[in-house]
Parts: structure tokens; C-alpha cells; sequence
């Protein structure tokens, strides 16, 4: 008998010991339920009977939440197989007892490894075929599979992007000129982690620093103005929100660029349809920076957005991307100018365009129909 197989008995004993009284199961067993056929139907379509899912993109997607990371810059602590009998996930024996209690959906089978052994190899040997699909065999598959959010993860997603908007009000209404750019992302990553979720990105720059537009933050005091930018990820899905806080009423210059770029971003809203491409959409972004006045090399100096949800961009917009949009898919398309930039996380609805990351106390107003942020002006 092998170690995989060993443990694996070992392991499903104690699943049901092992979980907390009245825990409840990470996921949604409907969600869940569509997400394993949309997987069958790429393994049809390839003509294979199991697949490797090892990103920490893909397997947060098919466990519909559940944590499989330790740290936010490593590799997974677990793989997934996905065969056609079943889902089977590997993790390493140190990580087994709490994946077991706390991130274990129903459903699935969990088998374990020596914390030295070989993840990949070793969920690998479950294949029936032994060896299965990669995730790089079917990378555009599976990004096509995760586009369409189903009714719990869009959810989940909107009251993550409600509480990551809620954090920066609050983190920013308490800054003043003196407040230092580490200060601000302090009181963010504070709030971030409160409410369970993990900063994957804390940008920060205050007046004297205006031009970086990845502005990780330094000792500087923020000044007169300063932007904010925060990706959180919480049950595997990434909100992303930028926001401005001033202490004057904003130069003429100032406040005519960031008219302008809700602009730019309107008409990338009313680009974001059914059915359109990413390269179709990446071109009426190029336009509506000239139409704006922003210039026709804007797009150059920043990457424009994409697609969002459990990858900060799933993927990047470029010229070259041709994925079609998909109704329910969510978005994070992020036009920046010099000194100005707007960003939130939405979702294409029947109804169109909706925010969500959106708090009622932040100052908007409505351009093309869609309550937009202003600048906080304390």
C-alpha cells in the first residue's frame, strides 16, 4: 500500500471527528454542483477523464471558497483532481486536520501527503488514466468556466467589494495632511484583515508622489492629497477599489481630469456587453482616452483592467485578449491619467452596469446613469 493511499484512509476517519460542531461546510452545494459540470464538459470536449487543478485561482473557484493558501506568496497547499467518479483533494499532512475542519466541502474526498512529499505527483497517481489534464492544457477552458458568476459566489463577492469600500471610508476619513502613505495602508490592512479578508495590494501616494501610478507607500506624509488602492481576497475572490482623499477643494486641473477619466470609464461601461471581446473593448478604451483629451499613448503608461473576481484579473485586457463577455461576468477596468485614476469592481447584470464595491457614505455622483466616487474632500 502507498504513502498517498495510507494517509488518504487515515485522513477520512477522522474527517467527521475532526469537524467542529454546527461548522458549516465552505461553498455552495448548488454552485458547486454547476461548477464540477462545467469541469466534465472540458474534460468531454478534451476527450479525458480527469484534470489537475494546482493555481490558487482555479482551485478557490471549484471549492467555491475555501482557503488553500498559507502564504499569500507561495504555491498552494493542496490539489485538486477532478475525474469523473469524483473530486479528491491532496493536501500535506500538516495542513490535513484544519483543511479537514474548517475548508473541506461536502462532497469531497480527501487524501493526504508527507509535509516533504511531491502535491502534484501525488494527486497525479489518482488519476484513473494516470496522468491527467493540466490546468495549463486548458487555460483558456477554465477561464471561460469561471466568467459566468453563479448566485453564491455573487454573493459573496458583493459584500466583500461593500466591506473593502466600507474600510476605505473609514481608513481615509481619519487621515489628515500629517498621516504618513505607511499610515494609511496600516489602517487599511487593519480593517482588511478584520473583516477576514487578506491585502493582497495597499497602494498608497500622497501629493508629492502623484505621478507613480503603483505607488507602493513610504514614510512620506500623504499632504494635500492621496490615493488609495486596495485588492482584498476573502473566500478566494478579489475585490479591487481605488479611491482619492483631498484636503482643499482641488485645483481647476485636478478637478477637470477626474471628470474626464469617469468619462474614459463610462464609455468603457457602455463597451462591456454581451458577446463583446476583450480586444474589441481594449480598442474602444484606446479611442476614449483621445476622445477625452487624455492622449493616444494613455494606454501605454498602465494596464487598463479586465475581468475580475477569484484572480485580481482574470485576465489583463490587452490588444491581444479575445474572450467574450458573458452576462454575470464581473469586472475591474481601472483608466488612470496623470494624477487621476478610477477603479471599482462591478458586475454586468441584466440591468447593466452594477457597483459593488459601493459604500452609501462616499461622496458620487452619476455619470451615464452609474453613481460613480467623487474625491473626498475633509
Amino acid at each position: 500500500m502507498n504513502t498517498v493511499t495510507q494517509q488518504t484512509q487515515q485522513t477520512q476517519q477522522s474527517q467527521q471527528s475532526s469537524k467542529p460542531v454546527n461548522a458549516a461546510a465552505p461553498g455552495n452545494p448548488a454552485d458547486r454542483a454547476v461548477k464540477r459540470q462545467r469541469i466534465l464538459d472540458i474534460l468531454d470536449a478534451a476527450g479525458r477523464d480527469s484534470l489537475l487543478l494546482t493555481t490558487n485561482t482555479a482551485l478557490t473557484w471549484y471549492l467555491d471558497g475555501s482557503r488553500v493558501h498559507i502564504s499569500l506568496a507561495g504555491d498552494p497547499v493542496a490539489a485538486m483532481l477532478v475525474d469523473r467518479d469524483g473530486d479528491h483533494l491532496v493536501t500535506f499532512n500538516n495542513e490535513a486536520a484544519r483543511i479537514s475542519a474548517e475548508e473541506l466541502p461536502d462532497g469531497v474526498a480527501l487524501h493526504t501527503v508527507p509535509w516533504h512529499g511531491q502535491l502534484h505527483a501525488a494527486a497525479s497517481m489518482l488519476a484513473p488514466e494516470g496522468k491527467p489534464l493540466s490546468e495549463a492544457d486548458v487555460t483558456a477552458e477554465l477561464r471561460t468556466a469561471r466568467q459566468q458568476f453563479l448566485p453564491g459566489e455573487s454573493a459573496r463577492y458583493a459584500r466583500l467589494c461593500a466591506d473593502v469600500a466600507a474600510a476605505m471610508t473609514d481608513a481615509l476619513a481619519g487621515a489628515t495632511p500629517e498621516t504618513t502613505e505607511f499610515a494609511v495602508a496600516s489602517a487599511l490592512a487593519a480593517r482588511i484583515v478584520a473583516m477576514g479578508a487578506e491585502p493582497l495590494v495597499l497602494l498608497c501616494n500622497g501629493a508629492g508622489r502623484s505621478g507613480f501610478r503603483h505607488p507602493l507607500p513610504t514614510h512620506a506624509p500623504i499632504g494635500r492629497r492621496a490615493m488609495a488602492v486596495v485588492c482584498a481576497r476573502r473566500n478566494g475572490l478579489v475585490a479591487n477599489v481605488t479611491r482619492w482623499v483631498r484636503f482643499d477643494p482641488g485645483t481647476p486641473a485636478e478637478l477637470d481630469a477626474e471628470t474626464r477619466i469617469a468619462a474614459v470609464e463610462a464609455d468603457i461601461f457602455d463597451a462591456t456587453v454581451p458577446g463583446a471581446r476583450l480586444d474589441g473593448i481594449f480598442a474602444e478604451i484606446r479611442e476614449a482616452y483621445v476622445r477625452h483629451g487624455f492622449g493616444a499613448d494613455q494606454w501605454t503608461l498602465h494596464h487598463q483592467g479586465g475581468p475580475a473576481g477569484y484572480a485580481g484579473r482574470d485576465p489583463r485586457a490587452t490588444p491581444a485578449t479575445d474572450d467574450a463577455v458573458v452576462l454575470n461576468q464581473t469586472f475591474t477596468w481601472n483608466p488612470s491619467g496623470p494624477e487621476v485614476k478610477i477603479e471599482d469592481t462591478v458586475q454586468l447584470t441584466g440591468a447593466g452596469i452594477a457597483v459593488l464595491s459601493v459604500d452609501p457614505r462616499w461622496p458620487a455622483a452619476v455619470v451615464n446613469g452609474v453613481r460613480r466616487p467623487l474625491t473626498l474632500e475633509l
